[in-house]
């Protein structure tokens, strides 16, 4: 193994995100298409139009060994909502990298990843970094020391949350953006494990009382039928940005009936909900979330609740998987910040019998994504996103074929090593 490498030099890479970042608030209060953008002025804070194009900041570690390793900065598609971080904005994130982040990685020693995360993202006067930050720079620095170490990233993951090494692949679950009917098919054909989302993000999506998201939900069902292979028989995971609440009512029965009544149009189907209802504050969040929760499992239906916004933070993941606030937790990897966090939110999740959903967002880039392949086998949470993007085909590739070569990567090492210790035992 080499000398414990330190960083010597930083480069920064302005670069592209692979969707748009959307203002939220602006949508579900009813903004118009024009094509591909939205009509009308922004609302949430830093978005200067309600649609913009998706930026990343890329950061390369050059390592003491001249070794070039990178992470990509990056937002989600709604910043600024529910109790996340402002919109990106390249600039801003830059100028605290130089002034703040970049003297506190010069000179680290990257042969352990945990310590490094912990000296680089220190709070900088008395607040924490921007998560954007963490979660690049902390990509970075786990490659850093699986570039030390001469393993995976899921190795090192794996070593420092000591944990076995992993065989087994993690259900991939792909989101369909607006063109829903067209890309469901590409799921379907692709046997995907989990789909579609939907993207069910405003009245005219959900319908009165709902009966559009209902109609959708069947034809879904139907459609695997149709065009699956023999056998194929997914989970359905719909994300629906909180018109249950909206649209029938910010009260914990009333949810619970309509998501019940959703599973019971789709027999022997797993049905995820996401995002029911949006409360207004975590704390609210929690409350109503563990009532519809036991709800549910009073009736025994095949539906789960899957929270996302106003649990974004590993201490917030921490509070709902002890609460039992949701039946699956979307660890959204950009708004939890370092992916060490990620790791943990994963862990905290499964020590307390809560589904780990890794996810992430269609702004993040083909760096991000990939790092998170690892961090999803190493913890071997419930599902993770296919991303970056909203295109399916190129999500599903980067994600699907990352986790594939590394699963042959850990069952070659572990035929190796068996191989070894047969040689030595009978020598």
């Amino acid at each position: 193994m080499k000398n414990s490498p330190t960083i010597r030099d930083i480069i920064l890479a302005p670069g592209n995100g692979s969707f748009f970042y959307d203002d939220q608030t602006a949508i579900r209060a009813g903004a118009a298409h024009d094509g591909f953008r939205y009509l009308g002025a922004a609302r949430t804070p830093g978005f200067t139009t309600i649609r913009m194009p998706s930026r990343s900041l890329g950061i390369g570690l050059v390592l003491s060994d001249d070794v070039i390793v990178w992470g990509d900065m990056m937002g989600v598609q709604y910043s600024g909502a529910g109790g996340r971080d402002p919109v990106f904005q390249v600039d801003t994130i830059e100028a605290l990298t130089r002034s703040v982040v970049i003297p506190r990685l010069l000179g680290a020693d990257v042969s352990n990843f945990l310590g490094a995360c912990e000296r680089v993202f220190a709070y900088h006067e008395d607040k924490r970094l921007p998560l954007a930050i963490e979660y690049g720079v902390s990509q970075a620095l786990l490659r850093a020391a699986a570039d030390h170490a001469r393993t995976t990233l899921a190795e090192v993951i794996c070593s420092e949350f000591y944990l076995p090494v992993p065989d087994k692949p993690v259900p991939i679950y792909a989101q369909s953006g607006d063109s829903r009917e067209l890309n469901v098919d590409k799921m379907i054909l692709k046997s995907v494990d989990v789909l579609p989302h939907g993207l069910i993000n405003s009245r005219e999506k959900f319908g009165v009382s709902g009966e559009k998201f209902r109609d959708f939900v069947k034809w879904v069902a139907k459609r695997t039928t149709e065009i699956g292979e023999p056998g194929y028989h997914p989970v359905l995971h719909f994300d629906v940005y909180g018109w249950i609440g909206l649209e029938i009512g910010m009260e914990a029965q009333k949810i619970a009936d309509f998501i019940a009544r959703l599973a019971d149009d789709v027999p022997g189907y797993r049905l995820h909900i996401e995002c029911p209802a949006d409360f207004g504050s975590t704390e609210a969040q929690l409350e109503e979330y563990a009532k519809i929760v036991a709800l549910l499992d009073r009736r025994g239906t095949e539906a789960r609740v899957v929270v996302d916004e106003r649990c974004n933070t590993l201490d917030e993941i921490r509070l709902f998987a002890r609460s039992k606030a949701a039946h699956l937790v979307q660890i959204k990897m950009p708004d939890v910040g370092s992916i060490a966090d990620s790791a943990r939110g994963v862990l905290v999740c499964k020590e307390n019998g809560v589904g780990a959903y890794l996810g992430g967002s269609c702004t993040e880039t083909d760096l991000s994504a990939r790092a998170a392949v690892n961090i999803a086998v190493a913890t071997q949470a419930d599902m993770m996103l296919a991303k970056p993007g909203m295109g399916v085909d190129e999500g599903i590739s980067i994600v699907g074929n990352e986790q594939s070569r590394l699963i042959s990567i850990l069952n070659y090492r572990n035929s190796q090593n068996s191989l070894q210790n047969g040689r030595a035992a009978s020598a």
